[in-house]
């Protein structure tokens, strides 16, 4: 098993099931410590090449996923691998889009729907999940 994030790292969300996941905006330098075992960009085009295992989930910014259907099979990934590994997910700034995945996978975890955007928001960044459509997706979201 690898070492996971220090919960008290920047942008490392713990969900309710201890599992920790960390979000980031790409556009700012990578933080100090430990760099991810497992990576998803959320870009609308392809990412910077990066030194770990990485995943390019295409979702323009302010949008939604490209391919739901593929964003739930990533983003399911992204959960199961937070258990043993140190996982991220990142956006160019680290809110709307990173937010709305976050959200997805607390609902993954057991949050409800209808309350995911709010447990991020509270523990992650109280600016994630910038649109209503980010907002709607994450509500009609189902395990």
């Amino acid at each position: 098993m690898t070492e996971l994030w220090n919960e008290s790292a920047p942008g490392v969300l713990r969900l309710p099931s201890g599992r920790l996941v960390r979000g980031r905006g790409l556009r700012r330098p990578l933080p100090e410590g430990p760099v991810p075992t497992y990576a998803v960009h959320l870009l609308g085009r392809t990412p910077p090449e990066t030194p770990w295992e990485s995943v390019w989930l295409r979702w323009p910014d302010f949008r939604l996923p490209a391919d739901r259907d593929t964003a739930r099979t990533v983003l399911t990934e992204v959960w199961e691998r937070a258990a043993g590994e140190r996982v991220e997910v990142a956006c160019g700034g680290g809110r709307g889009r990173t937010g709305t995945a976050l959200a997805v996978l607390a609902v993954l975890d057991g949050v409800p729907a209808g309350e995911a955007v709010a447990y991020v928001r509270r523990h992650y960044d109280r600016h994630a999940v910038e649109t209503p459509w980010q907002r709607r997706y994450v509500r009609r979201f189902t395990p």
